[in-house]
C-alpha cells in the first residue's frame, strides 16, 4: 500500500505483527495526521490559504479504512473502495493535526464491507460520511 512520496508519513499497514482481530463490525481505526503537503489546497489560488482539501481528506479516510481491513484479512486478500458518500463540514488549515476514524459497521456476503469514517480537528469535525469497500483476491506477492 505505498503511495505518492507526497503523501503524509504514514506507516505501512502489517499482517501478522500483532494477533489480528477477526473482521467484525464494529472494529475501528484513528491514525492521526498533519495537513500537509499533497492533502492541501487553496482551491486554485482562490481562498487566499491552504487548508485540507476535500479529495485529500477522502484519501485519509479511504486508507484508514482499507488498512484496518487489511490487516485482518488472510494473505491473498485485500480490499477495493466501491462508493464514498462524504461531507467536508470544516476548514482545517496547514500544519493542523486532525484525526482520521474508521469504524467497520456492517459485513455482507464476507465481502461487501460498510464503514462510517470521519476527520476530527480537536473536538471540531472536518468531515464526516460512509464508505464501502469490497474484498479482492490479490495476486501472491502484492
Amino acid at each position: 500500500m505505498s503511495g505518492s512520496a507526497d503523501v503524509p508519513d504514514l506507516p505501512e499497514p502489517q499482517r501478522g505483527a500483532s494477533p489480528a482481530a477477526p473482521l467484525e463490525a464494529g472494529a475501528e481505526r484513528t491514525v492521526e495526521f498533519e495537513v500537509a503537503g499533497a492533502l492541501l489546497t487553496d482551491v486554485g489560488g482562490t481562498i487566499g490559504a491552504a487548508v485540507l482539501s476535500t479529495p485529500g481528506m477522502i484519501a485519509m479516510m479511504e486508507r484508514t479504512a482499507a488498512v484496518l481491513a487489511y490487516e485482518a484479512l488472510p494473505e491473498g486478500a485485500a480490499t477495493v473502495g466501491f462508493e464514498v458518500c462524504i461531507k467536508h463540514v470544516g476548514p482545517a488549515a496547514a500544519g493542523a493535526t486532525c484525526t482520521v476514524r474508521a469504524k467497520l459497521t456492517e459485513i455482507v456476503d464476507d465481502r461487501k464491507l460498510y464503514f462510517d469514517v470521519a476527520v476530527a480537528e480537536g473536538e471540531r469535525t472536518i468531515g464526516v460520511g460512509t464508505h464501502q469497500r469490497r474484498v479482492i483476491a490479490v495476486p501472491a506477492g502484492s
